[in-house]
């Protein structure tokens, strides 16, 4: 802690350490730390539950997003994948139709989050999570559109064509317009509705939606601002590639009378917390994104680099603002299989057991503390200090300092631990619990009894197998005598 004093935490950092060490809930102080744009020692000192209380808060706000990592897990989840979308159908002969859009992941959308600006006009409004669209419109109706604030499509309201234009189009949404032209655009409106509606005493293009034109009659390529890629063909379309700051700079550039728009963006810091980062497949889940979330590759930074996502198409590079908090148990299998690639591009904070937390802790005169330094230091001396016990399998007893409590730490906690850590092997569980110096039976952890191997077995095998010459049992009284 006192190394710590004054660092803030980089980039990428992951917590690593041994099972109850605290990793988990020391995300909650580094989250917040970070979001606040202060020092770690200075958020530990503060009383954990406030420290918590505006954890959830930026949660809710956007700012800090959780997932834990499994052996399931992957690329489709992490960064986008393809979701099926199943349109019912009346028909007699059909019960859906099927149809597949490409989805964002966890991490991608909170990336996008980030990115997000806050658009400030007396006049009107954009949402920050607004869409933008783009919609081909006739050359012979697209002066009356500018004139009467509207956008008329060709297709019929109830046409497939127009489904998109009717059904997804929302009230704040952007839309540039086109005559055909897949470079350059005639306007640049704001959806001010979220119906659509049949223009009548018209013969063609009557199905309509309400706008406020931003930028009219123009004739400029807006190609640059669309990641260089041509605008699709289709009459109506999104454009994922184009973000709303650079179209709303253009359109201040355009129209004299946006001068009062305000942009403000999104410069506070966003945490994206990976729990048991260890037990995903790294390659797998990252990808690309393995050189993209270096520090010196981020947007904006020197070295910033974008990749092209394979199922979109799209170009995509991580936030400088985006930090990346991960957990990893040491003590699991698989820590040892960790991707080299990630470790290089990581800082890591090694979290150990922390007795201190337990210093005044007793139980019916007996001292907790000593009792897990013996047993981490039994462990370190058996098997190593990656695997020793946390201090959080004994945070129960800070507000219930009872037998009943300290017995079932051991019963359901501690003893199904040492049995994973020494597979099959009680004598070392037994040193490790200190049986061994016990002169009375009835307070060992861990029971043993010699066999009588001419007893369980007759002939002549039992002198050619080696077999076991003890059997073990665990002696459940023990674990409610404070003596044990």
């Amino acid at each position: 802690e006192e190394e710590m004093k004054g660092i803030k935490p980089e980039l990428n950092t992951i917590l690593y350490g041994p099972p109850g060490t605290g990793k988990t809930y020391n995300t909650v102080i580094y989250a917040v730390a970070i979001c606040e744009n202060k020092n770690i020692e200075d958020v530990q000192s503060e009383e954990y539950e406030k420290v918590l209380y505006r954890y959830n808060e930026l949660k809710k706000e956007g700012r800090i997003a959780f997932t834990t990592f499994h052996q399931s897990f992957g690329y489709e989840e992490f960064i986008e994948g393809i979701s099926p979308i199943i349109f019912e159908d009346n028909s007699d002969d059909c019960s859906g139709n099927i149809e597949y859009k490409i989805k964002s992941g966890i991490f991608k959308s909170f990336c996008e989050e980030t990115e997000k600006i806050t658009i400030k006009n007396d006049k009107f409004s954009i949402n920050k999570d607004a869409t933008i669209w783009k919609v081909t419109v006739g050359s012979k109706v697209q002066n009356d559109c500018f004139v009467n604030n509207y956008i008329r499509i060709g297709f019929g309201i109830n046409d497939k064509g127009a489904k998109e234009f009717v059904n997804q189009i929302n009230e704040g949404d952007i839309i540039i317009t086109t005559d055909g032209n897949r470079k350059n655009i005639r306007g640049i409106a704001i959806a001010t509705s979220d119906e659509a509606y049949k223009l009548e005493n018209t013969e063609s293009d009557s199905t309509t939606r309400d706008v406020m034109w931003l930028v009219r009659d123009i004739n400029d390529d807006v190609t640059i601002l669309n990641g260089n890629k041509w605008l699709q063909r289709k009459t109506v379309s999104r454009l994922p590639n184009m973000n709303i700051k650079d179209l709303m700079e253009f359109a201040i550039k355009k129209n004299v009378e946006l001068k009062e728009t305000h942009i403000e963006k999104n410069n506070g810091s966003y945490v994206f917390i990976i729990d048991e980062i260890n037990r995903g497949n790294i390659s797998k889940i990252f990808g690309e994104l393995i050189t993209l979330i270096e520090d010196t590759k981020r947007k904006g930074m020197i070295e910033e680099m974008s990749t092209i996502l394979p199922y979109s198409g799209n170009l995509f590079s991580v936030p400088s603002n985006v930090y990346i908090l991960g957990t990893m148990n040491t003590a699991d299998r698989s820590i040892a299989l960790m991707d080299t690639a990630l470790r290089r591009r990581f800082q890591f904070v090694e979290m150990m057991p922390n007795t201190d937390i337990l210093k005044n802790v007793t139980v019916d005169g007996v001292e907790i503390a000593p009792i897990l330094e013996k047993i981490n230091e039994r462990i370190t001396f058996l098997y190593d200090r990656e695997h020793t016990i946390g201090h959080a399998f004994f945070i129960k007893l800070i507000d219930s300092p009872e037998i009943n409590t300290l017995g079932s730490i051991f019963e359901k906690s501690i003893i199904p631990l040492l049995q994973e850590y020494f597979y099959e092997d009680y004598q070392k569980i037994q040193l490790v619990l200190g049986d061994n110096g016990k002169s009375d039976p009835s307070t060992r952890f861990i029971l043993d009894e010699v066999i009588k191997v001419k007893s369980v077995f007759k002939g002549e095998a039992t002198d050619v197998i080696d077999l076991p010459e003890k059997k073990y049992t665990i002696n459940k009284e023990a674990f409610l005598n404070i003596e044990s």
